[in-house]
């Protein structure tokens, strides 16, 4: 019978949404593609999600959010999006762990699936369709593993079946390999493999291990092909977005790849999204990612097992010693954290620790002195204003005001970064500056003096606040109200802003009496707090550094 071989990775389809501009990075091509859907308007999305054998740890965040902020925004753009997130809860690492803790592997999945929805939830990841786990779709893993045997991409070998990477003339595109510098698992299942590079898609049954019947004998599904077979059931042969982080790339999503390609004679993805890696502020070497968010190129690790693995150089891990996200969160609340994971392009390299996580904090402030001045001007919380929920429901507001017309503008600019591959690390600087505009607003007009304060300053603030949310909810942020994290300072928001504009008005006092010693001391010990004053036309403006 004549070897039969995989075909070339094209699909064909009208433009799906004319409305939008929307560009992705795609790992396989290595270059910024418009993106156009292969069934107009709706998105099928993958995320690989955790093997759930201990704790979940921060690093297995990073994912979920971003992910989650771009159905997001795809859904904001008028897309109906179908997100998945599988969960691995049979592997060598899981029954292992489950025999150190004296539980069942099933026992085990359970109580650890637990623990990363609960975190998930906590960080706002509330956008997921479907949530398959491998052990309950074993049919169709088995199913999957039977077609590729039939069509002669996988063979038997002793009870194991082994995906045959030969038979495929594509593989090794995903993370520029080539076949012979492939390296396959060891031990025992070498000396049953036909070549090096050839991966499991079914493992015999080992003593005293979960197993299921199949047509090869008792055993279990390889990692790879899980998400293979889950992603056909729920999205189809062929979907629009795969992600995952880029210590993923090979093997994993090379081989999810290659035996779906294989066994549908149709390409698997049309756009692979990887996320760059996480790793300790304090360590040394690039991990996964580039960290420059205009890199188009992908660094891919070279782990070359065929189970997940948690011991990419530097990368924030189980085996690293990380863990406890749980007292994290309580420490310093999912909002701050789910910032902190966005404030940079999804492909850079995320920097973990004390101090980036204390800049998220001090940076969020900014936002939430913002709607408490807000809400002492107008006499409602920010958080109830309603705003658009679809990009083609907005209308601008008809105000005559330069910090609206300015406001208008960072809108399109924030539209304009996410359009281009994500880019939340640019957006959140729009934030920033809507803010900042929204300040001087409130500055000029005089509106936190209520003989100042005139409905038309107040409508115009309003009008931008409700912008504000717009964006922000975009990314997931300023949804409802956060509660303070344990590591805030003492006293209310509103108690500190009022003291920063008094202790302003006593500087601009001096300065106007010429007592220029009292103003350079109010500034220089303002200076010494972290916390500088930035003079302007429309006012003075206060931030604190970091220290």
């Amino acid at each position: 019978m004549a070897a039969a071989t995989a075909p070339a990775p094209t699909v064909s389809n009208e433009k799906s949404h004319p409305d939008t501009t929307i560009r992705i990075y795609n790992t396989l091509s290595k270059v910024k593609e418009p993106f156009e859907t292969i069934e107009p308007s709706k998105v099928g999305m993958y995320l690989c999600g955790p093997t759930v054998y201990a704790e979940a740890h921060i690093g297995h965040m990073v994912g979920p959010v971003i992910f989650d902020t771009v159905k997001r925004y795809l859904t904001y753009c008028g897309y109906e999006v179908t997100w998945v997130v599988n969960i691995t809860d049979v592997d060598d690492k899981l029954i292992n762990s489950a025999k150190a803790r004296g539980i069942s592997m099933f026992q085990l999945a359970t109580q650890m699936t637990a623990d990363y929805l609960s975190n998930l939830k906590s960080l706002g990841v509330d956008q997921i369709d479907h949530m398959p786990r491998a052990t309950e779709n074993m049919d169709e893993i088995i199913k999957f593993v039977q077609e590729l045997v039939d069509q002669s991409f996988a063979y038997v070998s002793g009870g194991d079946v082994f995906f045959d990477v030969t038979r495929d003339p594509q593989y090794g595109r995903l993370s520029n390999r080539s076949v012979d510098a492939q390296q396959g698992e060891g031990g025992e299942a070498a000396a049953r493999k036909r070549s090096s590079g050839d991966f499991a898609l079914w493992k015999s049954a080992k003593p005293n291990e979960p197993s299921w019947d199949s047509p090869w004998g008792k055993g279990r599904p390889g990692w790879h092909i899980e998400c293979s077979a889950m992603s056909r059931r729920i999205l189809g042969k062929t979907f629009d977005i795969h992600g995952g982080g880029l210590d993923l790339v090979f093997p994993h999503h090379e081989n999810e790849l290659a035996q779906s390609r294989c066994c549908h004679n149709a390409p698997m993805v049309k756009y692979w999204m990887h996320n760059g890696l996480m790793r300790a502020s304090a360590a040394t070497g690039k991990v996964g990612g580039k960290s420059d968010r205009n890199a188009d190129t992908t660094t891919t690790t070279a782990n070359a097992t065929t189970e997940p693995a948690d011991d990419v150089a530097g990368k924030i891990s189980r085996s690293k010693g990380a863990g406890g996200l749980a007292q994290l969160i309580e420490k310093q609340t999912g909002e701050r954290i789910r910032f902190f994971l966005l404030k940079s392009h999804y492909r850079s390299t995320t920097l973990f620790g004390d101090e980036p996580l204390a800049e998220a904090g001090t940076a969020l402030e900014t936002f939430y002195r913002l709607f408490d001045r807000y809400e002492r001007i107008a006499g409602v919380s920010a958080y109830s204003i309603e705003f658009n929920k679809r990009r083609s429901e907005f209308t601008a507001p008809e105000i005559k005001s330069d910090a609206i017309s300015e406001v208008l503008r960072l809108r399109e600019s924030f539209l304009a970064k996410m359009d281009d591959d994500f880019n939340t690390g640019g957006a959140v600087s729009d934030l920033f500056d809507i803010s900042r505009c929204l300040n001087r607003l409130i500055e000029s007009t005089g509106l936190e003096d209520s003989k100042k304060r005139t409905p038309d300053n107040v409508a115009a603030l309003t009008a931008g606040i409700k912008i504000l949310r717009e964006l922000a909810a975009i990314l997931g942020l300023f949804l409802k109200p956060c509660k303070q994290s344990s590591q805030s300072e003492g006293g209310s928001a509103e108690v500190v802003e009022g003291l920063m504009q008094l202790i302003i008005q006593i500087r601009a006092d001096a300065r106007t009496k010429k007592d220029f010693a009292t103003s350079d001391l109010v500034r220089n010990g303002l200076t010494s707090l972290g916390i500088t004053l930035q003079d302007g036309k429309d006012g003075t403006l206060w931030e604190q550094k970091k220290s």
